[in-house]
């Protein structure tokens, strides 16, 4: 990736913490070894003695991958006796930063934020990591790294996200035809990314033309008009790629009242309405942002820099925690319905 952070690191590191052996063992539980096995090692490791206060925020609950990412947070923070207060985004940067400032008025152990724009809350956020609050970044950069001291970043390879599912796109067309790319909010870092690893697929291809790039800024109504726009306009559309599963879903109904559903669709973030779309059809590929790991990732490393008292580095949380996930196809989906409504991806 290239938003200008340092490379990410091994996650060795992370795992070796405290928090997240015990985060290892419920895992093991969830799998069905010995619970009371996990449990004793868990409480042994790495849960807290004493009820934690976490602060969260992501860019909206209106959008489905933020709202599992609240549910696995807030189920992460009940097994590491963290008490988890949420901050909604709202899907609006200036909302967000309303709340976000409210966040920094207040008192927490550590908190974990998603931004909705790079640059948007650098202010609040920088005054909580002044007061000794280890802040955890999720899935888009607040400020680039260099810029703001944040305890650890933890989120996909976007670019690589992106580039798999517009290549399974790319397969699906032979090659050639109209295809659209539909954005994210362009100051999301997650947003770039995908953009540019959609970029970095299509200019292989030159039989391929691609018609439109506008955002629709996680805005599932906002996308729905959009998409009526274009199916008036192009006569010929052949695939489409969308930064997200709720405006790719979204968009698949305004084509499915115009009679267009031969036009190859993939999406971000393989959410369970996403899974259950590739597996009839109606999609032809996502990816998985794990929406669990990163949320419950932010649990166990706030757990780990409180308790262990872990700084970031040598020996430590690695600065940037790259959290991967499969492009999503029907051969996998089953499988992985099942792991994210475990919080296991």
């Amino acid at each position: 990736m290239t938003d200008g952070f340092v490379p990410p690191q091994s996650r060795r590191g992370f795992f070796k913490s405290s928090a997240s052996i015990s985060a290892a063992a419920a895992l093991l539980g969830a799998f069905g070894f010995d619970s009371a096995m996990a449990a004793e090692q868990a409480a042994a490791t790495g849960r807290s003695s004493k009820p934690l206060k976490a602060a969260f925020s992501n860019a909206g609950l209106q959008a489905t991958w933020c709202a599992q990412g609240k549910q696995a947070a807030e189920y992460w923070g009940s097994l590491f006796n963290v008490e988890v207060t949420w901050f909604d985004g709202e899907l609006d940067a200036v909302k967000q930063r309303a709340a976000i400032d409210n966040m920094a008025s207040q008192k927490w152990d550590f908190v974990g934020i998603q931004a909705f724009g790079i640059g948007t809350l650098t202010q609040p956020v920088q005054k909580m990591i002044d007061a000794g609050v280890p802040v955890i970044d999720m899935d888009t950069l607040i400020a680039p790294l260099d810029k703001i001291n944040v305890h650890t970043f933890l989120a996909p390879d976007n670019e690589l996200m992106g580039a798999g599912v517009t290549q399974a796109l790319c397969n699906a067309i032979g090659g050639k035809g109209k295809i659209i790319m539909t954005q994210g909010a362009l100051g999301h870092t997650g947003a770039q990314g995908r953009a540019r690893g959609f970029e970095s697929v299509v200019k292989n291809y030159p039989g391929i033309e691609v018609l439109d790039r506008q955002p629709g800024d996680w805005d599932v109504s906002k996308t729905a008009r959009i998409w009526e726009t274009y199916l008036s306009k192009y006569p010929q559309i052949d695939a489409a790629y969308f930064h997200n599963d709720d405006m790719a879903l979204a968009a698949y109904n305004v084509m499915k009242a115009h009679n267009r559903t031969d036009i190859k669709i993939g999406g971000c973030d393989a959410m369970p309405p996403a899974l259950a779309a590739v597996l009839d059809g109606r999609m032809t590929a996502t990816v998985r942002n794990p929406s669990g790991r990163i949320h419950g990732g932010a649990i166990a490393a706030g757990v780990a820099a409180v308790m262990g008292g872990q700084k970031t580095g040598e020996g430590g949380i690695p600065k940037h925690v790259v959290m991967d996930g499969p492009v999503v196809t029907k051969d996998n989906a089953p499988g992985l319905l099942w792991l994210e409504q475990s919080f296991l991806l």
